[in-house]
């Protein structure tokens, strides 16, 4: 008997559903209601050719297909025979779940449900990656699968008969689908075949699943203080919102144990950080350093962030190659964003690792409290803010004038509006009212208490204009001016706020160029300024930027350096580059009225198919003010090349021209495909201080891909030479 329409179709089905109901798809107790919902679809079987024997077999010859749920399988022919509720299946077979596990056999014998059988000739893929090939596969209760003589893998095996670079060779293997992991008995790393470590017995999750405890991938560091050493690391997975990774790291001078624990919750989350160290680089018998950081949703547009950080010396984190901080700046901060208003409250703690500075004498304990709100008076128009703002910073160190410390509180009001004329021309009116009050104690040359007020306004001018070629390419340009007025009333705090000011682009048009409140500008001031770009239909953007502020009387308290001092101040200079090809260059720089320039700051980015290039130049000239008696001229460059699809080199390079030394420098080899990740670096850091020597830092890790969750998009594939 023969059939080739849907009436046979609908035989088929007829005679499977009730002989498979429990599925084709591997069911447990415990697997998940959505799963055994998925279960009691119905089953639908498509083949070429179908018909039934005089035994009351079905026999479905020619592109078979079954289907049920996400679960597909297809072979050459099934032989279904109703009485005893055997399959018989002739390969080649390939049976799909989910899209996330495959399994190819030659022949198999199941039972009605694929819950139970043999398979001969068979793999096991997970994720198209990783696959287990075996003589032979036993499915026992749909939840476990057993494979014998097995050799496992991620890598391209080739049909040449060459081994895979890396493959683990098992004696059985036992596939628990519910628990979702690998049980190998008798196994063997191998390395091009070569047999490198034995594993008596070794458990893995399977690639389905994202968290499992278990060894992550190890690494090797060498550095000139510390030798060669190991870290390998152990993932505890606590629970599904918690998880800890602790990490021995072993070396002849040193014994450490890193740890990080992260944990989620419903409306937040921490991570902690930290290594006990025991190693003979200092006199202290222990070393170590704690870094925690964590945010929550407290309800109400409410949210508290904290970022605390702590070390046990000042070279502990550039010995043990960690983030190289000159300041430990740690943060409990709370904060309520609305449309109209802003509330921010926070304590602050700075703790100095740089050999310059004496930690006492500078401000280490910071508490900052400021709110904003914003009204849009309707008689008036525009746009009325008022601000209260509360700073109080302490130094450890109690002596005269070195001790300083001091509270300021700010209350500020502010009213503005703007127009635009049929022209185009935009007119955007500033004015405001602040008092400070400062509270002074540990320094004689300021009295205790210091009030002042500053009324404050400014009138500024925009005439933006376009034009667009026969071409299409566009032009910009926009002179901007701005008339401001300020008078200063008052007493005259100490400044430790705004030390370092930047003169630039943001604060061109701005009535007080100081970062904080503790210092204002005085007087009248006219800031003229120009903005100009050019946007090409071929990718092509060119910008730049000029402007310049004069006062009628100088303000003291504007260092050399910040381009603000003087009547006049120095003429600001920005320009930026950009095209289609990836190219991007950045400069700004402040020239003064001896046609030099005291600051220079140059950027530049590169990225190509093969090639990333990014590099970067500073330039300061002296300045007392901000504690600088030497001139600072540094250049940083980075780069990486793609030699080929799985070879990347990498290196990076900080030098200090005013020297003429290098500062830190690197140099990095990648090789990554589809089944393995060897990274090795070398770098070196050439600066010196009281606690922190000139080293060398050799790493080299490696990672065998398949077994952890996918940390990128791009795909590597090796291909097969013929031979």
């Amino acid at each position: 008997m023969k059939l080739r329409s849907a009436l046979l179709l609908t035989l088929a089905t007829w005679m499977l559903i009730p002989a498979m109901p429990a599925s084709l798809h591997a069911q447990s107790p415990g697997t998940p209601a959505a799963e055994t919902a998925q279960d009691q679809l119905p089953a639908m079987l498509v083949a070429d050719q179908v018909f039934i024997t005089p035994e009351r077999q079905l026999v479905a010859e020619g592109n078979v297909e079954a289907f049920q749920g996400t679960t597909r399988l297809s072979a050459r022919k099934i032989t279904f025979d109703r009485a005893s509720g055997k399959l018989e299946i002739e390969g080649p077979i390939r049976i799909d779940q989910d899209g996330r596990m495959t399994i190819l056999a030659e022949a198999a014998d199941l039972d009605q449900g694929l819950q139970n059988g043999l398979l001969k000739g068979a793999r096991l893929v997970f994720d198209q990656q990783v696959q287990l090939a075996s003589l032979q596969m036993v499915r026992v209760g749909g939840r476990y699968t057993q494979l014998y003589k097995t050799s496992v893998t991620s890598c391209h095996v080739c049909e040449n008969g060459k081994p895979p670079l890396w493959q683990i060779r098992a004696r059985s293997v036992t596939h628990d689908q519910l628990e979702r992991q690998l049980y190998f008995e008798g196994a063997q790393l191998r390395v091009l075949d070569v047999p490198v470590f034995y594993f008596p017995a070794l458990r893995l999750p399977d690639p389905t699943l994202d968290r499992a405890s278990g060894f992550l991938k190890p690494s090797i560091r060498t550095t000139s203080q510390l030798g060669t050493g190991i870290k390998v690391p152990y993932f505890f997975r606590i629970g599904d919102s918690r998880d800890l990774t602790v990490t021995p790291y072993v070396s002849p001078h040193t014994k450490t144990m890193d740890l990080r624990y992260r944990q989620a919750f419903r409306h937040g989350g921490i991570e902690i950080k930290g290594a006990y160290t025991r190693d003979d680089l200092t006199d202290d018998d222990s070393r170590g350093y704690l870094f925690a950081t964590g945010g929550f949703d407290l309800g109400n547009r409410y949210k508290l962030s904290f970022d605390l950080k702590t070390v046990a010396d000042d070279a502990y984190l550039v010995d043990y190659g960690l983030p190289d901080y000159d300041r430990l700046r740690s943060e409990i901060e709370l904060t309520r964003t609305t449309r109209d208003s802003a509330f921010r409250g926070a304590l602050i703690h700075y703790d100095s690792l740089r050999d310059s500075e004496i930690e006492d004498e500078i401000p280490t304990r910071i508490a900052d409290v400021s709110y904003e709100h914003r009204l849009f008076p309707t008689r008036l128009g525009g746009e009325f803010r008022l601000s209260l703002n509360s700073r109080a910073y302490e130094r450890t160190s109690s002596a005269n004038i070195v001790g300083r410390d001091v509270t300021r509180a700010t209350a500020d009001a502010e009213w503005r509006r703007h127009w635009i004329t049929a022209s185009g021309l935009r007119a955007d009116w500033e004015m405001g009212f602040s008092a400070d009050i400062f509270k002074i104690s540990n320094d004689s040359t300021y009295g205790n208490h210091v009030t002042r007020s500053t009324p404050r306004a400014a009138l500024s001018l925009r005439y933006p204009m376009t034009m667009t070629t026969g071409t299409g390419v566009t032009h910009f340009l926009e002179p901007v001016v701005q008339l401001g007025w300020s008078d200063v009333h008052g007493g005259t705090p100490p400044i430790d706020e705004s030390r370092f000011v930047e003169f630039d682009q943001g604060n061109l048009l701005a009535l007080s160029r100081f970062p904080s409140e503790d210092a204002r500008e005085d007087g009248t001031a006219l800031a003229i300024g120009v903005n100009w770009a050019r946007f090409a239909p071929s990718g092509w953007q060119v910008s730049a930027s000029a402007g310049q502020v004069f006062r009628s009387v100088a303000d003291p308290d504007f260092s050399i350096s910040s381009g603000l001092a003087g009547k006049d101040s120095d003429l600001l200079l920005a320009a930026q580059i950009k095209n289609a090809s990836g190219i991007a260059f950045t400069a700004r720089g402040l020239l003064n009225d001896s046609f030099s320039f005291s600051k220079v700051e140059l950027r530049s980015d590169w990225s190509h198919r093969r090639t990333t290039l990014s590099g970067s130049y500073l330039w300061l000239g002296i300045d007392p003010q901000e504690s600088r008696m030497a001139e600072v001229s540094e250049f940083w460059v980075d780069g990486s090349y793609k030699v080929n699809p799985s070879w990347t080199a990498t290196a990076n390079l900080r030098y200090d021209i005013a020297s003429d030394n290098a500062t830190y420098a690197g140099v990095g080899l990648i090789y990554r495909n589809e089944c393995v990740t060897v990274d090795l670096s070398l770098n070196r850091r050439y600066t010196s201080s009281t606690s922190v020597e000139p080293s060398t830092n050799f790493g080299f890790t490696i990672a065998l891909s398949g077994f952890a969750v996918e940390s990128g998009t791009e795909k590597y594939r090796r291909s097969c030479g013929k031979s």
